[in-house]
């Protein structure tokens, strides 16, 4: 029996989508991209009465990083990214928080624990593998939990879309090997809960996604 509940709150400027994983169980919780208001993360947190245990970064763009030390401080939890996402993470350029406003301008996420494609975790009574997913950003990743057939995938994999590649350190060929990934490896019935809009799943994504094609294979544009 699955014992996660998923609650998504679309936060900030880019109504990024922060999720709160709670263990219906034991009430333990992670949170997701938690994007630029961390006391809207705190009234949530309480009303669902979880307790925290991990903060988890599918990427380092600004829109999805700038309550993340505010938020592992609160709860004294650990922050978690992609090892490949350090640079970006680490420049205010990069990272495009270089102009903003005077609490978020330079910000820095204070990344606590960097983890490997593939490298499986155990947080909040949940088992879960990171999947590095580049095209967006060099160090975009998923996080796949097959226990409760849930994908979490930032902006790799939108609702019938992907995530942008025209930014400076983006790439659309390896988007197209990122979502070739994410169609080959997940299960059809998996539940995937996107950076922003709403979730969707793999068969639907298959089904209605423009850059996946049975007949042709992935593409990407052309």
């Amino acid at each position: 029996m699955k014992k996660m509940r998923v609650t998504r709150m679309p936060l900030g400027l880019a109504e990024t989508n922060c999720y709160i994983l709670v263990n219906k169980e034991t009430k333990e919780a992670i949170i997701v991209d938690p994007a630029d208001t961390e006391y809207k993360v705190f009234d949530k947190v309480e009303a669902l009465k979880a307790k925290p245990v991990a903060l988890l970064l599918t990427h380092g763009h600004f829109d999805h990083i700038m309550a993340s030390n505010e938020i592992a401080e609160h709860y004294d939890i650990p922050l978690i990214a992609l090892d490949k996402e350090e640079k970006m993470l680490n420049n205010i350029r990069l990272n495009m928080t270089k102009d903003f406003t005077k609490k978020h301008v330079g910000y820095i996420p204070k990344v606590t624990r960097y983890v490997t494609d593939n490298e499986e975790l155990d947080y909040a009574g949940f088992h879960f593998r990171v999947l590095s997913t580049p095209g967006h950003s060099p160090g975009s990743c998923c996080y796949y939990f097959p226990d409760e057939d849930v994908l979490i995938s930032g902006d790799t994999l939108f609702k019938e879309s992907c995530g942008r590649t025209d930014f400076e350190t983006s790439s659309p060929r390896d988007m197209k090997t990122s979502l070739a990934r994410l169609f080959d490896e997940m299960p059809d019935e998996t539940e995937v809960f996107p950076g922003h809009l709403e979730e969707t799943t793999i068969i639907h994504e298959k089904r209605y996604n423009p850059y996946f094609s049975k007949k042709k294979g992935y593409f990407f544009w052309n």
